[in-house]
């Protein structure tokens, strides 16, 4: 008997509260789906997702089942950007994630669709798909178009500074603002958005070629119809996530966030997802698979194609032809089949055929979007986990995006205790190039773990910085952020970690190949190794944490957040 069957039995009640919500008699008897979204006017990600949930709803009624829509919204990172709103960005993971728990346990529900497309709301969906353990999918939102010269809102970061400087006008300004964001959709980079959209196919727990689907296309809808009719089967098979997301699994979403080269925020969000199925995913696996792993894609912010173009050369199921001599192609999918079985019946029902005839709209070919094994875009996948004295649990660099020149660098410390005065510094010209800015107590028990977009940008546009400056943090970055960015560093400053011990002048040095983030010397001079450590217990035992206790989510997630490398994600044992 179905779940909503037996929860009828026990509470008449909700069959009359149903029954004045619209539904009919005979819809209490069908199997009852949840459909939940971040539909809402927050951001073109979210605002075009009321015509997906229509599809799949359309779909479940033509199924024989009976949906019900839920909303919960989330929020855009990129107008989060730069204030305090940025401070609830990866905490709103956490609540979205509880939402759709909420709104999933309270009601008789025998399956579940969710459907995002970007940062927070993907893996907050997929982290709710794994803990519900409900037979259920998640459709992705696909990818917005990009703007004249393959611009995306990136770019407003920079321009923002140039016209405060008076680079360019007001007017320019405005036309770049009005040209970045054409359509609706995830952002045209490889960004967290983008990223976790792969992820999720990756994972298996969305449709093949779901993920950066061109939002402006009518398949996206046609492909949240079928995926409505596959959750009505997936009730009738009993497939649940937790037969889906495996170690398995999780190996190939890592080694296809190699291929693209993708946000280091997924080292947060795939350990997270996988907590709730009692799966380890560590940073030594990304490590160990980057490693191995080449990058095929040469994807924008640190590359030249925006994401539309990638769907269009094949997707994630392209990159998986690619890769298919390292995948577990046996892993299983929401479509009851495995990697392998579905691209095989990509294969032969034209799926890459559609993709090339757009790609000749721009006079491409696939094989100049994904590039082979053999003849990769960069050697050593995209993403390391460096070790050190100031980092001895882990920190997390996209060197797929640093200049090979800063891969070893060493350089004075310019340390602040907030993104806002780091920025304040660079545009005042008071970085030096040769500099590494530290910021710290931003991580999840600092200030919720912000994303440093605006920083990263202030030293990618200034030309003597952006070659020969780096930035260390307890934060995090935009899955957009380019240049000598070090970020995830554990343990955090307000957890006491090293970097909270940091003074001006100190010497850091960064070994991007030999993996290591190190502090080595006092006064801009190099001390022994003894002496250091005896200088920084020194200054631990006269630490103090900063007061910053907030009250509501932040003084939840400040509480309750586990270590950046671990994934931020709630202890709830502590």
């Amino acid at each position: 008997m179905l779940k909503s069957q037996k929860l009828r039995k026990v509470n008449t009640q909700g069959d009359g509260l149903r029954l004045g919500t619209g539904w009919s008699p005979a819809d209490l008897e069908k199997p009852q789906i949840l459909i939940d979204s971040v539909f809402g006017d927050s951001h073109p990600g979210s605002y075009h997702l009321d015509k997906l949930v229509n599809a799949a709803k359309n779909s479940l009624y033509s199924s024989g089942c009976k949906p019900a829509v839920y909303t919960v919204t989330d929020i855009c990172d990129g107008i989060a950007m730069a204030h305090d709103g940025m401070n609830y960005s990866l905490a709103s993971r956490e609540i979205i994630a509880m939402m759709v728990e909420i709104h999933a346990q309270s009601s008789p529900f025998d399956g579940i669709a969710l459907i995002s497309s970007c940062d927070k709301s993907i893996p907050a969906h997929l982290m709710a798909l794994a803990r519900l353990n409900m037979p259920g999918i998640h459709i992705c939102g696909g990818s917005m178009l990009p703007g004249p010269d393959y611009m995306s809102s990136e770019k407003l970061y920079g321009s923002g500074i140039k016209e405060r400087k008076g680079e360019i006008t007001s007017q320019e300004l405005l036309t770049e603002q009005i040209n970045a964001c054409p359509s609706c959709g995830a952002c045209q980079f490889m960004g967290t958005a983008s990223t976790m959209q792969v992820m999720s196919e990756a994972l298996g727990m969305s449709l093949p070629g779901n993920a950066l689907m061109p939002a402006s296309i009518n398949q996206l809808e046609h492909l949240s119809y079928r995926a409505g009719e596959r959750v009505s089967q997936m009730i009738k098979e009993d497939l649940t996530p937790e037969k889906i997301l495996t170690k398995k699994a999780f190996e190939n979403a890592i080694m296809i966030h190699a291929t693209v080269s993708g946000s280091t925020n997924a080292t947060l969000h795939l350990p997270a997802i996988a907590h709730e199925l009692g799966i380890e995913i560590t940073p030594d696996l990304f490590e160990e698979i980057h490693s191995k792993i080449p990058v095929l894609v040469s994807l924008k912010t640190s590359g030249k194609w925006p994401t539309e173009l990638l769907w269009f050369a094949g997707g994630v199921p392209g990159l998986m032809r690619e890769l298919k001599d390292y995948l577990h192609l046996d892993a299983l999918t929401v479509t009851g089949k495995t990697v392998g079985e579905n691209l095989e019946e990509l294969e032969n029902d034209g799926f890459f055929e559609v993709g090339e005839g757009y790609l000749r709209n721009y006079n491409l070919k696939p094989r100049d979007i994904i590039n082979t094994v053999e003849k990769p875009y960069k050697k050593g996948g995209g993403l390391a986990v460096l070790y050190g004295n100031l980092a001895p649990e882990g920190a997390v660099v996209k060197h797929a995006a640093v200049d090979p020149k800063m891969h070893q660098h060493t350089g004075p410390a310019k340390p602040f205790d907030s993104e806002e005065e780091a920025v304040e510094a660079i545009i005042s010209g008071s970085i030096n190039p040769g500099d590494v800015i530290l910021i710290r107590y931003e991580g999840p028990k600092g200030a919720g773990m912000p994303e440093m977009l605006k920083t990263t940008e202030a030293i990618y546009t200034n030309p003597e910085l952006v070659a020969t400056t780096a930035l260390i943090t307890d934060g995090r970055f935009s899955g957009a952020s380019r240049g000598p960015c070090i970020g995830h560093v554990s343990p955090e400053a307000a957890a006491g970690g090293p970097i909270g011990l940091v003074e001006e002048n100190d010497l850091i040095k960064i070994d991007i190949p030999n993996r290591k983030l190190e502090i080595i010397g006092i006064d801009g001079k190099e001390v022994e190794k003894d002496k250091l450590k005896e200088i920084l217990n020194k200054r631990k035992a006269k630490w103090k944490r900063p007061e910053r206790r907030r009250k509501g989510v932040q003084g939840l997630f400040q509480s309750l957040a586990a270590s950046p490398i671990k994934g931020a994600y709630l202890e709830w044992d502590k």
